[in-house]
């Protein structure tokens, strides 16, 4: 039984923090696209970013910012172009949008951190951000979290968001959390970013480790399409405003706080793999019996990542040899004999060996998987659909994918989606 509970505000939730997301310019669209959270003081501040040779501005600057100082107040984030690929024009234009920040913000720009997404070579269009610094900064809320939300997608059909609050002390603590992504999406830290707020007071070299091993369970584990972007971003802050004593090296505490982490970037990196650009299901691959956790999750992520696994489940296609083709060439080795595969409640494999089941009826599983999962399909390159947060429904009954490769203790867990006729429309066009 998990020890927090859900609760509303996303990442103005926790105690301590403001957020606000208008519309500067920035989109042809019309539709907002600046962003900013605000923690009323200095914050722990922790960060995973791209491993992508090619990187954008921001992720430079903030890699460079988190290496000298491990603190922050503020992540500002435009929508509309990624500030990729543009040389140092873009890393000028990146200092300059935390120094004007800074200055209307009154505090340093080295306590401003930053984030960026939209079209790959595209400099941020200077004049309307400059011109909506302050009316960002004048939005800013105690309950400004689903404008930011909404102020940072792109081609997401939803906007994704999340609070979690347990207690820790007989005090409570919360964590809150917003995210985008919907194509680009193979995390290897797509284009994906995600921010997260805390009020608990956590030591700097221990927040950034429970970040890496939630982003490990979490964003790392997801994928749409196989392609990692140039800037993703995973940017956390615990501020110490919950009053909580201070959490200094793993305990009993510190090991609640990273699970309702964990379970925050879970939820974020689930809701993006379900908005997968054409996607009609969420798929969840478990796999156990490897030899450790590492091994299992790249088996997992193998599975969900397969072209021909991804498209069989948007065919309604139980197509389990896909499934063990995937299973083989993810690089770990196991005995063929002891491959298991099951779909939802369905058998397919054991031993190694096929099984006798119910095709119409494992196909019709798929049909009803996806007919509870509906979501907005009016897509635009710029989202004009329906914006609103994707229910726990949908995230709570994917497909279900279970493969077993032997005795070992290893287990692990991937989410991806269909691959549907509705991706390649979106993406052939992208720039267009």
């Amino acid at each position: 039984m998990n020890d927090w509970q859900e609760i509303t505000g996303g990442v103005t939730a926790p105690r301590g923090y403001r957020a606000a997301g208008i519309t500067a310019g920035l989109k042809a669209s019309g539709l907002p696209d600046l962003a900013l959270i605000v923690s009323d003081v200095e914050a722990i501040a922790a960060g995973v970013f791209t491993t992508s040779q090619v990187k954008a501005a921001c992720v430079d600057y903030c890699r460079q910012r988190l290496q000298v100082k491990h603190s922050a107040r503020a992540i500002l984030c435009n929508a509309g172009q990624a500030n990729a690929a543009t040389g140092n024009e873009g890393l000028l234009d990146a200092l300059e949008c935390a120094m004007l920040l800074g200055q209307e913000l009154n505090m340093p720009s080295e306590s401003i951190l930053l984030a960026s997404t939209g079209v790959i070579g595209q400099r941020i269009k200077m004049e309307p951000l400059r011109s909506g610094i302050g009316k960002l900064v004048a939005a800013l809320s105690e309950t400004g979290s689903d404008a930011a939300a909404g102020a940072i997608i792109t081609t997401d059909l939803v906007t994704k968001s999340i609070a979690l609050e347990t207690s820790i002390g007989d005090r409570p603590v919360r964590i809150g959390g917003i995210a985008k992504g919907s194509g680009m999406i193979h995390p290897n830290m797509a284009t994906m970013l995600a921010f997260v707020t805390c009020d608990a007071a956590v030591a700097p070299t221990l927040w950034q480790q429970m970040l890496s091993r939630a982003a490990d369970r979490s964003f790392n584990s997801i994928t749409v399409d196989g392609d990692t972007s140039t800037n993703d971003s995973l940017i956390a802050l615990a501020n110490g405003q919950s009053r909580t004593p201070a959490i200094t090296e793993m305990s009993a505490e510190a090991e609640k706080l990273e699970a309702m982490l964990t379970a925050v970037c879970q939820h974020l990196a689930k809701a993006i793999a379900r908005d997968g650009e054409g996607a009609t299901c969420l798929i969840e691959v478990q796999v156990t019996g490897a030899s450790n956790e590492q091994a299992a999750n790249q088996i997992a992520k193998t599975i969900a990542g397969s072209s021909l696994v991804k498209s069989a489940i948007f065919g309604r296609d139980p197509n389990w040899g896909r499934i063990a083709a995937a299973a083989g060439r993810a690089g770990i080795p196991f005995e063929q004999e002891n491959l298991e595969i099951k779909l939802g409640d369905f058998l397919m494999m054991e031993n190694g060996q096929p099984i006798p089941f119910d095709r119409a009826a494992a196909s019709a599983y798929l049909k009803q998987v996806a007919a509870n999962a509906s979501k907005p399909q009016d897509m635009s390159n710029d989202l004009s659909g329906d914006r609103s947060t994707i229910k726990a429904q949908s995230l709570d009954n994917p497909v279900i994918i279970a493969v077993s490769v032997g005795n070992g203790h290893g287990s692990g867990k991937a989410w991806g989606c269909d691959l549907s006729y509705d991706y390649v429309k979106i993406n052939a066009e992208y720039t267009t």
